[in-house]
């Protein structure tokens, strides 16, 4: 009942903060709280902060009691054929050296829990730039669908006027029957646009992990030819950038410094071993006297001391320090191939990004050509001076173009965006 009201509270209060028309933003922030994956990463965290806590422990002494208790029957023995047997003992011990596993330990555990953070702020950053996508693909397929709703509009009024000059006798039935399959396949477009736009909003649910019932916009989100066409920083300086705020690099060259401590713990096991130990018992023995009595002249005291000195373990210690060696070669190769996969990608955004803005500028100009084409092809096929494949043609040269200046603009923000991502580990909208 008690997790059915916080759920209850959860959605009230998201809706009253959200509403159904969501930014980036908030997007970024509800996921943060969110998250399943987040949250398991967070648990991840905790646990790694427990097994710190218990490596610092180590330090302690340990201390137990014990107490062992049974009856012996001799039915064969002559005089007493019972008797009954009881010992009580607390037992102490400490190891004074263990070959620096204790400190190392600890030393490595910091180091996890480090790299257990680290982890859920990747985890962060890689919804950041899901979320970013996702988010540029619905407003690109928001604005697709005023494209295509404009061009269903046209070609139904073309449609229409073909068929009151078909039925005055001045068009064919064959010109006619072309402008009607235009009009279906502009209001196929159409409803296309709606179904890829209602197919983003579903994946954007999905992400940050929405219930069926919930209802999602993103808000619009307007630039400008100057932005969508702003200079780029210089790409080695990005680079650069990247490999400072970035946390999966972070977090291998954590690993690295956790494969020395591994190394160093795993040749601890050629090191002697001192503990100490002490201990406080009585026992009891019946029939012996009272049990007061019996206790306090069973009563003793040890204290000792043992040292350990390995000699032959099988290989055990060869092998650890082998696969110890093994792990830091390793994470030392995970970072160099890291470096080399964050080097393709900002480099690869940066020729994505360009190849968008040049195809902005094009689109640009096709489209203001595109645009007179369709309105004089329009106006000449009033008049009779153009057949309809031809005005289709152009009708069809302005959709495309739009559609063309749309999706440039869209990749150019978005490599924009993540260029901004690698330099700053944020993105603004």
């Amino acid at each position: 009942m008690k997790n059915l009201i916080l759920s209850a509270v959860i959605l009230t209060a998201t809706s009253a903060v959200y509403g159904e028309t969501w930014t980036y933003a908030d997007c970024v922030n509800y996921a943060r709280e969110h998250s399943i994956s987040l949250q398991k990463s967070r648990i991840s965290e905790e646990t790694a902060g427990y097994d710190l806590e218990e490596s610092k422990a180590q330090w302690q002494p340990t201390l137990d009691f014990g107490t062992s208790h049974s009856y012996v029957n001799t039915p064969f023995q002559s005089g007493t054929k019972n008797a009954y047997n009881s010992n009580y003992a607390f037992n102490a011990g400490w190891t004074v050296w263990n070959g620096g596993v204790r400190e190392n330990t600890i030393k490595q555990n910091e180091l996890r829990k480090e790299i257990a953070a680290l982890n859920t702020g990747d985890i962060m950053r890689t919804l950041e730039t899901d979320l970013l996508q996702v988010y540029l693909n619905i407003l690109y397929a928001k604005e697709s669908i005023s494209i295509y709703a404009e061009a269903e509009k046209v070609s139904l009024a073309q449609a229409e006027r073909g068929q009151a000059l078909m039925e005055s006798g001045r068009m064919s039935r064959v010109d006619y029957s072309r402008l009607k399959d235009q009009y279906e396949q502009d209001h196929y477009a159409y409803i296309n646009a709606q179904t890829t736009f209602d197919t983003r909003r579903m994946e954007l649910k999905k992400l940050l992990e929405l219930g069926l019932d919930s209802t999602i916009d993103p808000a619009d989100v307007e630039w400008t030819a100057e932005q969508v066409l702003a200079t780029l920083p210089d790409m080695q300086e990005s680079y650069q950038l990247a490999l400072q705020t970035d946390l999966q690099l972070r977090g291998l060259a954590l690993q690295q410094d956790s494969s020395d401590l591994d190394e160093k713990i795993a040749r601890a096991g050629r090191a002697p071993k001192i503990a100490l130990n002490a201990g406080v018992g009585a026992g009891y023995y019946a029939p012996g006297g009272s049990f007061g009595n019996g206790l306090k002249q069973g009563l003793n005291e040890q204290l000792g001391v043992s040292l350990s000195l390995p000699i032959f373990d099988n290989g055990k210690t060869k092998a650890a320090v082998a696969r110890a060696k093994a792990g830091k070669l390793n994470a030392q190769l995970d970072i160099d191939q890291r470096q080399t996969d964050l080097a393709q990608t900002v480099e690869n955004w940066y020729i994505d990004t360009r190849s968008a803005q040049a195809k902005f500028i094009a689109a640009r100009s096709s489209l203001e050509s595109a645009r007179l084409t369709d309105e004089l092809t329009n106006e000449q096929f009033a008049l009779g001076y153009v057949n309809t494949v031809e005005l289709m043609t152009a009708h069809n040269a302005y959709i495309e173009a739009q559609h063309t200046l749309l999706q440039s603009k869209y990749m150019a923000m978005l490599g924009q965006k993540m260029i901004e991502f690698y330099r700053t580990a944020s993105i603004t909208l």
